[in-house]
């Protein structure tokens, strides 16, 4: 099976008008060997026989030099030398590859599309689309929460098939993805441009339209290289991970930002805020609960339990009465309530390390069992129309509170009470914040809000509030030893 080249051409017999093929004189040169004006190059091999065991001979041409010839053989010999030769399956199966390119005019399949066509039983022309297998992936992702399965969704129908899916999965590279990232970067400067525009038409092109952040480009590239790992793992259709060689812009968090009066100035005269991270300081946390109890407001304990025990909204709006211990002063995370689209659905927290016992101060649990209280008139007001949902904070009539309604009823106190924006999540930020605010460890805050490194909570509000900074300054200050009036200078 090694092969040969030979050199055939279009000359006729002049008695029987046939084609002389390769016996025509003029390919020879008189003292022997290939001539070099006459004939055109062709190659021929033996491969190994089909599966009914009839015999394939193959011959292809014509080719401009032999070295081009040559060059088809050396593939085809490095596609046959990839089976085992007591293999009769793998063997046959590597010459329908090789007969199926010859006679389609598809290039010979390299080593590595040998390989793998003969681990899945597969040949590359079967392999599928980007679309096809983001589909499938998708289709088959069953061990993942609800939310990060619509997050994978998004990505895909959004960004990844309409850029990526035409392509045949083992010809997607690198440069593809790069090009997918430069079209979504060129699509936000539209964006941006005809937002910034005088025309009201303009704007109107682009009103529901969001601009893909750094952090967002990080996480549609996170869902990529998952299912670029599967296709490599799980099914063999990749030897290497193409979305491994790319390099993205930093996606930095935003830094939380404290509302100073001058801040607030600011914001009053142009509707900006400083960051999409804003922290009220204690005085505007006081003032928005002062505000929501003295109106009698019938959530005035989820909040006030959010801001002083850093729960997450779902967190929040998911625990359940069995998760609290209010003569042991602690409360227990086991639930959240999770929002895909509209619906609602109880759902275990986001991560294990978010499964925690929380410790409650005395005036947090002064509220909540005043709560418990006015939870039981409304159950008793509602009767047979209560619903046992076992939830502590709850509407009216006993079912599940909404979070978005959560949302939407806290912006409307906090606008109420004449205080500069936030979003409800921010009450978490205070916690942390207030907490070092008071001298509290910065293991103990991080601690407190489940998070999964101490170097996280000082790396996202270690210089949060000014008056960390001032009594940072003044306790360096006092290490070194000066004497009396020595660090003054005179008027």
């Amino acid at each position: 099976m090694k092969g040969s080249t030979f050199k055939r051409c279009g000359c006729r017999d002049t008695t029987t008008g046939r084609r002389l093929g390769r016996s025509c004189p003029q390919l020879r040169r008189p003292g022997g060997g290939w001539s070099r004006n006459h004939g055109q190059w062709h190659w021929q091999i033996e491969i190994p026989a089909r599966a009914d065991g009839t015999r394939r001979s193959l011959r292809h041409g014509p080719y401009p030099t032999q070295a081009d010839a040559d060059s088809i053989l050396d593939r085809i010999r490095a596609a046959l030398a990839v089976p085992d030769a007591s293999d009769p399956h793998a063997t046959v199966k590597t010459g329908d590859l090789i007969e199926t390119a010859v006679k389609t005019g598809a290039p010979v399949p390299s080593p590595d599309q040998v390989r793998r066509a003969l681990h899945l039983d597969i040949t590359p022309t079967e392999l599928p689309t980007m679309e096809v297998y983001l589909t499938d992936w998708l289709a088959g992702r069953k061990n993942i929460k609800a939310g990060t399965l619509r997050s994978y969704e998004g990505h895909i129908r959004l960004y990844l098939i309409p850029h990526l899916g035409h392509l045949r999965i083992d010809r997607l590279r690198p440069g593809h993805i790069d090009a997918m990232y430069d079209a979504i970067a060129e699509r936000n400067a539209t964006i941006a441009t005809l937002r910034a525009s005088r025309d009201p038409a303009k704007r109107d092109q682009v009103k529901n339209q969001r601009i893909v952040g750094p952090r967002t480009l990080h996480v549609i590239h996170a869902t990529l290289r998952k299912a670029l790992n599967d296709a490599m793992r799980r099914h063999r259709y990749l030897d290497t991970n193409p979305a491994l060689m790319i390099e993205l812009p930093t996606a930095r968090p935003p830094k939380p930002t404290v509302w100073t009066d001058q801040r607030i100035r600011t914001w009053r005269d142009t509707g900006k805020t400083p960051s999409p991270v804003m922290i009220w300081t204690p005085e505007h946390t006081g003032r928005f609960l002062d505000h929501t109890h003295d109106a009698g407001d019938r959530l005035y304990a989820l909040y006030h339990l959010i801001t002083f025990t850093g729960l997450r909204r779902g967190e929040a709006c998911g625990l359940h009465w069995d998760d609290l211990d209010l003569d042991a002063l602690t409360l227990t995370v086991r639930w959240q309530l999770v929002q895909h689209g509209w619906a609602t659905a109880i759902d275990a927290p986001k991560t294990t390390d978010s499964e925690a016992v929380v410790a409650l101060d005395t005036e947090t649990v002064t509220v909540l069992r005043a709560h418990r209280a006015r939870q039981h008139r409304e159950r008793l007001a509602a009767g047979t129309a209560w619903t046992k949902t076992g939830l502590v904070f709850t509407a009216p009539t006993g079912d599940r509170l909404h979070p978005a309604d959560v949302t939407d009823h806290f912006h409307h106190l906090a606008t109420q009470a004449g205080l500069p924006p936030i979003r409800l999540h921010d009450l978490r930020h205070g916690a942390a914040t207030m907490g070092l605010a008071a001298g509290v460890q910065m293991k103990v805050i991080s601690n407190r809000l489940r998070h999964s490194s101490p170097y996280f909570t000082a790396k996202f509000y270690g210089d949060v509030l000014p008056e960390l900074s001032h009594a940072a300054a003044e306790a360096t200050a006092a290490l070194v030893p000066r004497r009396p009036g020595g660090g003054a200078q005179p008027a």
